[in-house]
């Protein structure tokens, strides 16, 4: 009796550029078992030790996460504040996560952070099986999983409280149950992948539906089934992603508006206004203006441009155009291994190029390839303030095309194209890491020098092998040590990277990647800094105090919602968000707040004052106080950043001030003027 083995055959070193991978996955290796324990608990130990180091992390959404945790209708809607006067400017699905665990576990820094990074381990546990269903290879599951954990931006914002992480998460859930959906034709698993974009869609609005062509590309191109089906499947994703996402829409339309939350960054109070305006096509198109017109200086002062592009603004980022996303701080937080993602992708697409319509390798690298095409295209063309921490969405993508191209190369290593791929990659990744290493170049100076050197000697070994008179010479054997070793050291740089980055503080709006920064010194960087300080947690101790022993619905209000979080964190009570995030909402209007004083659901109105540096001036004359709104009469040269000017003038004609370190407190309980 002829036996039959039920193991599919391996791939053969002679495959011609038509072979495929296995056609499954065999029983795992002893090894693999161990690498992905290894992987997941070692990525869990990484992204979890010491967390708290990063405290409240971005105070905007650690006010919110508060807020969740103390009331259930804040949780529902993203409220800034218990109170329900008005949410965040982003959808609720990150203040869900992060408020039901402050209400499990006590809101400390701890829980708000812990699910973050928990979210990263799901996050390089889903890639490695993505990547292992496409190539049926642990291995290069493996390797995907630790590119993405040692990415830098990964491993800023899964430790950070921004809501781009539950984001990414649900893209890289959408993208492995669409590899998933490749195989078979599986409607179900595509349905799966339009119900983890609907929740990314409510996590960060347009920004999670960035990899949503790629994924319906694929399918429609490589899907072993009719076109028919193919387009009927895909509609029931797009139904399964409509209902996902669009009980929330509907939910804040038939929601009585006087009994929610404001929808803060929508001009109506209208979800849908804030997706296409505000967080939407107005910020794409550059036509966010960020409060900045609020906020001018007395007569005879003028801001330096320097300080008007990063105050109140967005950090971290360069002019739009194609090489944005290799210059300064995006640079560092996302380009490591972009150069050889795109060569991958360009390389896989050749390899494939005569696999049948069904290729599942070729599927993947569609999947991830035109997921960083098109979010890069996206990111290189937007107008409005990009901080460097959003190409996060690009992060798997990046992670899973490299391996990718990794994977094919190692399987073609017995011809020349192989060798040569290998090649370009390991040049691609070291050479890159030498030129980004060098920015910062008095941070582990033999690092890239080390790196460019295995990375070299690595490529020329490779492409000498790809010669035939060479490769008769050199065994398989050293031509697979040339691929690790040039591989190793062009991850080095992202790695280390990474590990730099770990240990950081990372606070307020626009953290950054990397081993610490030296403060800059100057009188601009000081004003920056006494501006920001409002803002970023250092309330002052007699204030926090004063609004703990209030009894109001709400303890105060303040302009902006990055003030009106820090003063809740530092006392514990609800604080009202005059104008939202930049100013530019209309609430409360000045015979709302009027109501409010009336019927005592407020107790004080704060007011920050900042001194302008004499080097400001642009006359001889110091500045002359015309608005009582604007600064105060005793103190000439003093700045007040108020946003609503109606309500501040209203205040300070009715009521006197006392002042705690900088800041003027209005009393609004006492009788007015």
């Amino acid at each position: 009796m002829t036996t039959i083995s039920a193991e599919p055959a391996l791939p053969d070193a002679t495959d011609t550029t038509t072979a495929p991978p296995p056609a499954g996955l065999l029983p795992a290796r002893r090894w693999e078992r161990v690498g992905l324990v290894a992987l997941l608990i070692g990525t869990a130990a990484a992204y979890l030790w010491h967390i708290t180091v990063n405290g409240m992390g971005n105070n905007f959404y650690a006010a919110a996460a508060w807020a969740g945790s103390r009331n259930w209708e804040a949780l529902l809607f993203g409220s800034l504040d218990p109170g329900n006067f008005i949410t965040v400017d982003k959808p609720p699905v990150s203040q869900w996560v992060m408020g039901l665990s402050g209400q499990l576990f006590g809101f400390s820094s701890a829980s708000m952070l812990v699910p973050q990074a928990l979210m990263a381990v799901a996050a390089v546990a889903l890639l490695y099986a993505a990547v292992t269903r496409a190539t049926d290879s642990r291995g290069a599951g493996l390797l995907a999983g630790a590119v993405l954990a040692a990415t830098p931006v990964v491993a800023l914002m899964f430790r950070f409280n921004n809501p781009d992480a539950v984001m990414v998460l649900l893209m890289t859930a959408g993208a492995y149950c669409t590899i998933r959906a490749l195989r078979h034709a599986g409607a179900r698993w595509l349905m799966l992948a339009g119900v983890a974009l609907g929740f990314a869609f409510l996590a960060k609005m347009l920004e999670g539906l960035m990899v949503l062509p790629a994924l319906a590309i694929a399918y429609l191109l490589v899907a072993p089934t009719s076109l028919r089906n193919r387009l009927w499947h895909l509609l029931g994703a797009a139904a399964a992603l409509i209902v996902s996402s669009g009980w929330y829409v509907l939910l804040t339309m038939l929601w009585p508006a006087s009994s929610r939350p404001y929808l803060a960054g929508s001009t109506d109070n209208t979800f849908m206004d804030l997706v296409l305006g505000y967080n939407g096509f107005a910020r794409f198109l550059g036509h966010n203006h960020r409060g900045g017109n609020h906020f001018e200086l007395p007569p005879g002062y003028e801001m330096p441009h320097s300080v008007g592009t990063g105050f109140g603004g967005f950090g971290g980022f360069s002019g739009s155009g194609p090489d944005r996303m290799f210059t300064g701080e995006i640079g560092f937080e996302i380009s490591w291994l972009l150069p050889a993602a795109l060569l991958a992708f360009v390389l896989v697409l050749i390899s494939r190029w005569r696999a049948p319509r069904t290729d599942q390798l070729r599927g993947a690298a569609l999947v991830f390839g035109l997921w960083l095409v098109i979010d890069g295209v996206a990111f290189t063309t937007m107008q409005g303030g990009m901080h460097a921490y959003y190409t996060l969405a690009i992060g798997p993508a990046v992670a899973g095309m490299f391996t990718l191209g990794v994977y094919e190369a190692w399987r073609r290593r017995d011809e020349a194209f192989g060798r040569i791929g290998a090649a370009a990659l390991v040049l691609a990744t070291g050479g890159w890491a030498f030129v980004l290493l060098q920015r910062n170049a008095e941070w582990l100076p033999w690092l890239r020098w080390t790196l460019l050197l295995v990375a070299a000697l690595a490529a020329l070994g490779l492409l000498a092998a790809a010669f035939p008179a060479m490769s008769r010479r050199l065994p398989t054997r050293a031509v697979s040590v040339l691929v690790v070793a040039g591989v190793l050291a062009g991850l080095g740089g992202t790695s280390a990277y990474a590990a730099a980055t770990l240990p950081q503080e990372h606070v307020g709006g626009g953290p950054s990647v990397g081993p610490a920064k030296p403060e800059r010194p100057g009188p601009t960087n000081q004003f920056r800094r006494a501006v920001t300080a409002f803002m970023d947690g250092s309330t002052e101790p007699q204030v926090a105090a004063l609004l703990r022993d209030t009894t109001t619905t709400w303890s105060a209000a303040v302009d902006r919602s990055s003030v009106a979080a820090s003063l809740e964190l530092a006392s514990r009570t609800p604080v009202i968000a005059i104008g939202g995030f930049t100013s530019d909402d209309p609430v409360p209007t000045l015979a709302d707040f009027e109501n409010l004083v009336r019927t005592r659901q407020v107790t004080y109105y704060l007011a920050q004052e900042v001194q302008l540096p004499d080097s400001w001036k642009v006359t001889d004359q110091p500045g002359v106080l015309t608005d009582p709104g604007q600064q105060s009469p005793s103190a000439p040269g003093r700045w007040r950043p108020s946003g609503n000017k109606d309500i501040a003038n209203w205040v300070a004609a009715h009521y006197t001030p006392t002042y705690y370190g900088n800041v003027a407190v209005y009393n609004l309980t006492t009788p007015p003027h």
